[in-house]
């Protein structure tokens, strides 16, 4: 069993930022149909094309194997990986509210 579906993470960012596949693979500097074989699963991007995305949408790229981490991926994390990627989606979801402080104090 895989341990990230990129093909939901793509879809979803997608569909968060209400882009169409063609609008995406423009920004991204892919093809559609290369953008359109890994939301359907049937290519998984390199680590340039997931990079390309986090850009393309102004998210780091961490957020994408966040949204594409099954649970079987999160289970087989140690325990200090989990508690980083909790702490990259706190910052991203406080950043991401315009009335929230600029400065959470996550690491004291």
């Amino acid at each position: 069993m895989e341990q990230h579906d990129y093909a939901k993470a793509f879809r979803i960012i997608r569909a968060a930022f209400g882009l169409k596949q063609s609008e995406l693979a423009k920004r991204m500097r892919v093809s559609t149909s290369q953008l359109s074989l890994i939301e359907a699963g049937k290519r998984q991007p390199s680590l340039r094309v997931i990079n390309g995305l986090a850009g393309a949408v102004g998210v780091p790229a961490a957020m994408v194997t966040v949204l594409a981490s099954t649970s079987r991926a999160i289970e087989s994390e140690d325990d200090r990986n989990v508690t980083d990627l909790a702490r990259t989606l706190l910052r991203l979801l406080v950043s991401a509210t315009p009335d929230a402080p600029r400065q959470l104090a996550l690491d004291a």
